[in-house]
C-alpha cells in the first residue's frame, strides 16, 4: 500500500459513476457517511478517509483555533496531504485522475471546498453538507469552470449560518463552478428528505439553482 493511504480509509469498489470521496464531520471516522452511498450512488466506487487531526481525542481534517476559527495555514497543509492521498488511491484503485466527487459534512465539506479552491484538479464536484466559507479574507484565485457543487445548508444553522452560505457559493461562482444551492429548515445537520435530489444532480439530472 501506498505511504499516502496508510492513514485509516475504507475502499468500496462500484461501477457507477462518478466516484465518490466521502469526508466526515468533526468526531467521525471513515464508516460515519458510508450509509449516504445507497442512497446517492449505490453502485459508484468509494473512498471514505479519516481525518489525520485529532481535537480532544475527535478526527478532524485540519485544526481550528476556536469554534468557527480555522488554523488556515493548517487547513491548506492538511488540502494539500488529502490531494496525495486521491493521487495514490487513484495509483491503487485505478481511479481516473481528478474524477472524484467529494460528499462531504460539517468539517468534511470545509476540507472538500478547500481543496476544491486550492487544489482544483484534484476534484470534478462537490456535495457540500452544513459547510462554512473556509477562508476568512477570499479563497485563493482559481478557476473552477466545469466543476459542479452542490451546497446543502440549514437555514437554522449556527456555524455554518446563511451569510457563509451565501459568500460560499458566491465564491465558488466567481470561480467559475456551477453550483446548485439546496437549502434546508433544519440546523446542523444532513436533510434526509434531501437526499433523492442530491442523488439526481449527482447524475447530471438535477436542477440548478
Amino acid at each position: 500500500m501506498s505511504a499516502d493511504l496508510d492513514r485509516p480509509h475504507v475502499w468500496l469498489l462500484g461501477a457507477g459513476s462518478p466516484p465518490l470521496l466521502l469526508l466526515h464531520g468533526t468526531g467521525g471516522d471513515e464508516h460515519d457517511l458510508l450509509p449516504l452511498r445507497e442512497h446517492l450512488a449505490p453502485d459508484a466506487p468509494t473512498l471514505s478517509v479519516r481525518g489525520s487531526v485529532l481535537e480532544n481525542g475527535m478526527p478532524r481534517f485540519f485544526r481550528r483555533l476556536s469554534e468557527g476559527v480555522f488554523d488556515e495555514d493548517d487547513m491548506n497543509r492538511r488540502a494539500d496531504e488529502l490531494a496525495d492521498v486521491l493521487g495514490a488511491a487513484e495509483r491503487a484503485y485505478d481511479v481516473a485522475p481528478g474524477s472524484w466527487t467529494a460528499v462531504g459534512f460539517s468539517n468534511g465539506a470545509n476540507i472538500a471546498s478547500t481543496l476544491l479552491l486550492r487544489r482544483p484538479a484534484a476534484l470534478a464536484g462537490a456535495v457540500l453538507l452544513a459547510a462554512m466559507a473556509p477562508y476568512r479574507d477570499g479563497p485563493p484565485v482559481t478557476d473552477l469552470s466545469g466543476k459542479r457543487v452542490l451546497l446543502s445548508n440549514g437555514l437554522r444553522d449556527p456555524m455554518a449560518t446563511p451569510e457563509h452560505t451565501s459568500r460560499l457559493t458566491q465564491q465558488l461562482r466567481a470561480a467559475g463552478a456551477e453550483v446548485k444551492a439546496l437549502p434546508h429548515s433544519g440546523g446542523h445537520s444532513i436533510d434526509a428528505q434531501q437526499l433523492p435530489e442530491i442523488a439526481r444532480w449527482l447524475t447530471g439530472a438535477g436542477t440548478v439553482g
